[in-house]
C-alpha cells in the first residue's frame, strides 16, 4: 500500500511537472518498461483532465442556475395564460436572458460527451446532463408557449434515456457493449435488425475497461445461428482497414476506416483510436477488421474532433467474457470460433451475414 501511494505521488509530481530533468528522465525509463506503471500514468493524467471538465461543468450549472433565477419560468407562465397581450412585452423583456441561457445549455450539451474510464465520472457527468436537459425541457415549453400564445400544456413523452449499439458473444443470448450505455438505468432492452425488442439484464461488468455484458431474459428470444466473426487474439497495425457497425440512429449504419494509432486517449494503451465517424448511439459496437475477425469495441471520440474514434481491444473483450461462468455461454460462443464465417467476402456480404448480431441498446 505504501509503495502504491508514494507512486501515485510521484506520478502527481510528473503530470504536474514537479519533476527535476533526471527524475523525469528516469520516471519516463520506467514508462517505458512497465507497462502497469504506464497505464497509471494515463489513468491518473484522465482522471485530472476529467476533474477539471467536470469543475467547468459546474460553473457553467452555477451561471445556468443563476440566469433562470433571473428569468421566473413560473411566473411568466402564469401571466402568459390570462393576459396574452402581454406575450410580446414578455418576450422582448427576457429574450436576451434566454437567449443567453440557450448558449449556456448548447456549449454544456457539446462539452459533456466524452471518453468514460470511471463509474463514478460517469455518475457525475450523467447526473449534469439530466439536470440540464431538465433545464431545456422547461425553456423549450416556456418559449413555445411565447410563440404560440396558447394556454395549451405539452404532453409528456417517453423517451429512452440512453442508447447505444451491442453485439453478440454466444448464441443464446449474451450480448457485450460498454457500461456508460446502461450505467444506472432501471430497465434494459435490445432491439435486433428485425425491430424485434427483447428484455436484457446485466450479469458482468468491467467499469475499468468501460466494458458491460448482458443476457436477453425474454422467452420470446429464439437462440441465434453461427456467431459468424472470430475474436483477434493479436495486435492490429497503423493502417489496417476495419469497419464498424452500429445504432446512431434508429437502422443501422456501417462506419469504414483504419487504424490511425495503437494507443487511445491520451496515449491509454488498452485503447485503439481508428479513423472512423461515430456518433454516441455507436459506442459499444464491433469493429471488424477485413477478415471478420473482432478488433475491439467502439468507446467514444475526441472532443471536437471529426473521423476519429477510440475502441477497447479486444484482450480486454476476452477477457471480460472469461470472467463469467463459460458453460452459461453455450458451446457457440464466440471465444470458441477458429475460423471467421466473413473472410474472403465483399463487404456487403459481410454486413448481411452480421446485422443480426449487433443490436440496438436502450437503458430506462
Amino acid at each position: 500500500m505504501r509503495n502504491d501511494l508514494e507512486l501515485d505521488a510521484i506520478i502527481e509530481d510528473y503530470l504536474l511537472g514537479k519533476l527535476n530533468a533526471k527524475e523525469t528522465e528516469a520516471f519516463e525509463q520506467l514508462r517505458r518498461n512497465d507497462a502497469t506503471v504506464d497505464h497509471k500514468v494515463v489513468s491518473h493524467k484522465f482522471f485530472l483532465e476529467s476533474m477539471e471538465t467536470f469543475a467547468g461543468q459546474l460553473r457553467l450549472k452555477e451561471q445556468l442556475n443563476q440566469i433562470h433565477a433571473e428569468i421566473d419560468v413560473e411566473s411568466l407562465a402564469n401571466a402568459l395564460r390570462p393576459h396574452p397581450s402581454r406575450v410580446v412585452q414578455l418576450w422582448r423583456k427576457h429574450k436576451s436572458a434566454i437567449a443567453v441561457a440557450a448558449s449556456f445549455l448548447i456549449l454544456s450539451l457539446v462539452s459533456i460527451y466524452s471518453i468514460q474510464h470511471s463509474s463514478k465520472q460517469e455518475e457525475h457527468y450523467r447526473q449534469l446532463s439530466n439536470q440540464v436537459n431538465k433545464a431545456i425541457k422547461t425553456q423549450n415549453s416556456l418559449i413555445r408557449k411565447i410563440n404560440n400564445n396558447t394556454t395549451t400544456s405539452d404532453k409528456p413523452s417517453v423517451q429512452n434515456s440512453f442508447g447505444g449499439t451491442g453485439f453478440a458473444i454466444s448464441t443464446n443470448g449474451y450480448i457485450l457493449t460498454n457500461l456508460h450505455i446502461i450505467n444506472g438505468a432501471d430497465s434494459l432492452y435490445v432491439q435486433n435488425s428485425k425491430g424485434e425488442s427483447f428484455k436484457v439484464k446485466s450479469v458482468y461488468t468491467d467499469p475499468q475497461n468501460d466494458i458491460a455484458i448482458l443476457k436477453i431474459s425474454d422467452k420470446h428470444f429464439s437462440n441465434l445461428s453461427s456467431i459468424p466473426y472470430t475474436i483477434k487474439r493479436s495486435m492490429s497495425s497503423i493502417g489496417e482497414m476495419v469497419y464498424t457497425l452500429g445504432y446512431p440512429k434508429d437502422d443501422a449504419v456501417l462506419g469504414e476506416g483504419y487504424v490511425s494509432s495503437k494507443n487511445g486517449f491520451i496515449g491509454d494503451t488498452t485503447q485503439y483510436q481508428v479513423a472512423i465517424s461515430v456518433n454516441p448511439g455507436n459506442s459499444g459496437g464491433p469493429v471488424l477488421d477485413n477478415n471478420g475477425n473482432l478488433v475491439g469495441i467502439i468507446s467514444g471520440k475526441p472532443d471536437q474532433t471529426e473521423g476519429a474514434a477510440f475502441a477497447i481491444k479486444s484482450k480486454y473483450i476476452l477477457e471480460a467474457m472469461r470472467a463469467i461462468p463459460q458453460d452459461s455461454l453455450g458451446t457457440n460462443k464466440l471465444s470458441a470460433n477458429k475460423k471467421s464465417l466473413l473472410s474472403g467476402l465483399k463487404r456487403t456480404k459481410q454486413i448481411e451475414k452480421i446485422q443480426d448480431y449487433v443490436f440496438m441498446i436502450k437503458a430506462y
